[in-house]
């Protein structure tokens, strides 16, 4: 007997082969194509072939069709579709992410109740867990096979996370409650699967440590800690991973349904495992399947139609054509960002990061598409009072995401690509006038930082408007944490950014001069 384990993970909400830069915009992902790969090996499976799908999590938010869905829940119900589809795969079990709690515990419950399969969550607990988590792990029998999923989810997501929507949530260690479930697990199931919204804290062949220990990836211990995991699934971090590690078969399928995870494992007569392997079904190739997307396709006309409406013009330039520049000497989207960051919170510091080299500025006439295509996430702002060492500290960070080679030229470290492509935690700041030394080592770079015209002090204090996910310490900036709190917005930044250009209609690029690089 084969059992095949397929997944999905961090699909982002990318379910048309689009990332909906233009209406006829067109990429070779996204979950309707995964659905056809999936459908396909189920339809073709071969009678001594057991075949299970699991939906990995990060499935509900993180493209501009989640932030329409999410905002028009009310009068329409297109986010119960997003259950729709993983029913029509016939999905064995479903586990969150950590961006699944962007929206709030009610959102996830009302997206998820016509499921036919459970959410599982082995270290998610509290009195509000029990609306969006069914049951820690599910044992399934097929063709006499017996199959345990036990499902895990990050437990770094409080220090993301807003807290009211994680209220009455507790989120525990991964590697603890597998410890725990495993060899329970061992004990009923004949193949054993561990399905973990995580990715690894070390290098999967050498085991040497590529970030730092906070618990938020836990995989390699899992491997190395846990006997008796037959299969491991896992997601979080966008890689794409396929091989033996320990002898356990491990996938990781990238991002917006690019590939499909499989792992297969034999048994002998005996139901015992006598081989295994794992490898990625790269969806590029595939056809959508065509009678999701039939049901889909009013989802996709009304978003499409949506992302086109005008909402202001910009005199002069403002598209990104290097973002390596960009972020070396700031930018006026970067800027704009800023000043409506400033606005919205009523300080005169901000920073913001250009999220991934995707982010192409505005046209002339600013659409709501451009709005989402340029700030995918769903940040909320936070006001911190914090010192100018602090501030220094952060600039610091920053820095580092610099490389400055032999012959002059300079490149994005190769550091904050280590386990996936971490862009987003460089910051651009407006409102100070700061000046980087790539020839210092690191922590040593910032030798210039001028507030209000004057040096600023290491005592002097200063309030910065920055993300919520920066606010609490995110992309190891320690200096940042909410008990410096001294204001939140609640509006997301899409809203505000929209909010922000309907106000003033039409303005003017301007390229700004306070970053200068010594090289």
């Amino acid at each position: 007997m084969k059992v095949k384990i397929l997944s999905t993970s961090d699909v982002h909400g990318y379910i048309f082969p689009t990332n909906f830069s233009s209406r006829t915009d067109y990429h070779p992902f996204g979950y309707l194509k995964a659905a056809q790969v999936i459908k396909t090996i189920k339809e073709t499976a071969a009678s001594d072939e057991v075949v299970i799908y699991i939906e990995n999590g990060d499935f509900l938010e993180g493209s501009p069709m989640t932030d329409y869905t999410y905002r028009t829940r009310k009068t329409k119900k297109y986010n119960q579709d997003f259950c729709m589809m993983t029913n029509f795969l016939d999905a064995d079990a479903g586990v969150l992410g950590n961006h699944e709690f962007d929206y709030g515990i009610s959102y996830i419950e009302e997206t998820w109740k016509n499921k036919k399969y459970p959410i599982l969550g082995a270290n998610i607990s509290g009195e509000m867990a029990q609306k969006i988590i069914d049951q820690p792990y599910r044992i399934i029998e097929k063709a006499g096979i017996k199959i345990a999923i036990l499902g895990l989810t990050t437990q770094y997501v409080p220090h993301w996370e807003k807290a009211e929507n994680i209220d009455r949530i507790t989120f525990s260690s991964a590697l603890t409650a597998a410890k725990k479930y495993v060899p329970i697990l061992k004990k009923q199931a004949d193949v054993v699967v561990v399905a973990y919204h995580g990715g690894f804290e070390k290098d999967l062949g050498s085991g040497r440590l590529t970030e730092e220990l906070t618990g938020e990836n836990e995989g390699y211990a899992l491997l190395c800690e846990v006997p008796g995991i037959d299969a491991l699934v896992t997601g979080h971090q966008h890689r794409k991973i396929a091989q033996l590690v320990n002898g356990v078969p491990t996938t990781q399928p990238g991002y917006r349904a690019e590939n499909v995870g499989q792992i297969s494992i034999e048994l002998d007569d005996n139901k015992a495992i006598i081989g295994s392997s794992a490898e990625l079904l790269n969806t590029s190739d595939q056809p959508v399947n065509q009678e999701l997307e039939a049901i889909l396709m009013d989802w996709r006309h009304s978003i499409e139609d949506w992302l086109d409406i005008p909402v202001a013009t910009v005199n002069g330039n403002m598209h990104i054509h290097n973002h390596l520049n960009a972020r070396l000497h700031g930018h006026a989207y970067l800027d704009l960002i800023n000043h409506i960051q400033m606005d919205a919170t009523g300080t005169d510091v901000a920073g913001s990061a250009l999220f991934n080299d995707e982010v192409k500025g505005y046209d002339a006439q600013i659409t709501v598409r451009d709005i989402l295509n340029n700030y995918i996430y769903p940040n909320t702002l936070v006001v911190e009072r914090i010192s100018g060492a602090d501030l220094r500290a952060a600039l610091e960070r920053c820095a580092s995401f610099f490389e400055l080679h032999a012959d002059g030229s300079i490149s994005m470290a190769s550091s904050c690509n280590v386990s996936k492509v971490q862009l987003y935690n460089y910051d651009y700041y407006s409102g100070i006038d700061y000046t980087f030394d790539l020839i210092k080592p690191l922590g040593q770079r910032v030798v210039r930082v001028m507030y209000h015209k004057q040096v600023l002090k290491d005592t002097d204090k200063i309030d910065v408007a920055i993300s919520q996910y920066r606010a609490v310490g995110g992309g190891e900036y320690p200096m940042f944490n909410m008990d410096k709190s001294i204001r939140v917005c609640d509006d997301d930044m899409p809203k505000l950014i929209a909010k922000y250009l309907r106000e003033h209609k039409e303005f003017k690029a301007v390229q700004p001069n306070n970053l200068k690089i010594i090289k």
